[in-house]
């Protein structure tokens, strides 16, 4: 057997233990963002393994969203269609603070690892349960991806094309990820309200709910108010990006000072005067005309200058960076945001670190990826298991 990866456990969650039954990406993310801040996260998988593994198509079974996803947690593979891989899962989440699964509703009910049957054996477990839609409704039970929410968060309709109308998607998976926010945000509020009660619950999290939630804000304004629901709505944010000579940037003024500035800037100080821009009002509803004319004015020089120049009238201003760009930019460098690491069966490779900053139980990237099932027997050591029967479990092909 390969040597397992040394974990050494740090951050605010250190003194806790998840077991992760999702797959994907909104569950495995979610558990990882604990993993991120200490916790040790024990990864259950079929012998198949997450589908999420085989999209590097190099036959390593570690893709760069499997990483994301699962860094820093350990590998466990259990067959939970036999009795025995389920009451192994049963006997390990005994002791654990939380689990997190993401199977489609029912179905992990189904399998016997459903709230109530791990309930009766920890009252004190957080339980986590990710889905689509919830688990009732003519969509409960609906297979679904991070499109499908895009299309039916009003997402889309957002990002409609102000020219053809064509509703649009954001090509990152957007859903997936503000799920996974939502609901690492709301097992820690569990666990803070467990540490005064002493008791579990179970968090259910829908991708819809949490889309919906956080489109709301400023994507919905239009029907905050009843009786609105049939006025043009618009849209609610603005395309601030503008062509240079050389490049793009982007560029805005909400108040009336950064207003100024942008016409200083721009060298169009009569603007300041003209009754259609005069107004924080004015500006917004002639913004058709405003970001008409701001844009030829910034096309006719290069980006460094208009950088320069905004910089310098307090214009909230930045150069529209690459993906590539952005690994070297001086602020992202500063930050240290980048992390890299040596991935068994991949190299070396780069990841964001956890982005929230802890002054007293610094959070960080806990460990690499694992392979399927890479800690079982490690795990199932920690668990208490003796090693015949740890052997037992391998020849009934219970664990790999």
């Amino acid at each position: 057997m390969a040597p397992t990866t040394k974990f050494h456990r740090n951050g605010p969650l250190s003194n806790i233990k998840v077991i992760d039954l999702s797959a994907v990406l909104s569950g495995p993310l979610a558990a990882g963002y604990l993993a991120d801040q200490g916790a040790e996260v024990i990864k259950i998988e079929s012998f198949t393994g997450d589908i999420v593994r085989l999209m590097a198509g190099d036959g390593a079974g570690v893709s760069p969203g499997f990483i994301a996803g699962n860094r820093g947690k350990k590998g466990l593979s259990v067959d939970l269609k036999t009795e025995r891989g389920v009451e192994l899962v049963k006997s390990i989440a005994a002791t654990a603070d939380v689990l997190i699964q993401n199977y489609r509703p029912g179905a992990v009910d189904r399998m016997g690892l459903g709230y109530d049957m791990i309930r009766a054996i920890n009252p004190r477990l957080v339980y986590c349960s990710i889905s689509g839609f919830g688990p009732s409704g003519p969509y409960s039970h609906k297979r679904v991806y991070d499109p499908v929410i895009q299309s039916l968060s009003g997402l889309a309709d957002i990002q409609r094309d102000r020219d053809t109308g064509r509703p649009k998607m954001i090509r990152t998976v957007i859903p997936d990820k503000t799920t996974a926010l939502t609901a690492a945000q709301a097992i820690t509020a569990a666990l803070l309200s467990r540490a005064t009660t002493g008791e579990g619950q179970h968090v259910e999290v829908a991708m819809i709910d949490a889309m919906i939630a956080l489109v709301w804000a400023e994507g919905m304004s239009g029907y905050t108010r009843i009786g609105d629901e049939d006025k043009p709505a618009g849209q609610p944010t603005q395309d601030l990006i503008f062509e240079t000579s050389d490049g793009y940037i982007t560029a805005g003024a909400v108040s009336d000072s950064e207003w100024t500035g942008m016409c200083k800037a721009l060298d169009r100080e009569a603007w300041l005067v003209d009754e259609r821009f005069a107004t924080a009002a004015g500006r917004v509803k002639n913004k058709t005309e405003r970001l008409k004319l701001t844009a030829e004015v910034i096309s006719q020089k290069p980006s460094a200058y208009w950088l320069q120049i905004m910089d310098e009238n307090q214009v909230p201003c930045a150069p529209v960076l690459t993906r590539k760009e952005l690994l070297t930019h001086e602020q992202i460098v500063v930050n240290e945001l980048i992390e890299e690491f040596e991935q068994p069966g991949v190299g070396r490779v780069r990841q964001a670190r956890p982005a929230a900053k802890f002054s007293a139980t610094p959070a960080g990237i806990q460990g690499v990826a694992p392979s399927r099932g890479e800690h079982t027997r490690e795990v199932l050591v920690d668990h208490g298991l003796s090693e015949p029967e740890i052997d037992e479990l391998f020849e009934l092909d219970v664990v790999r």
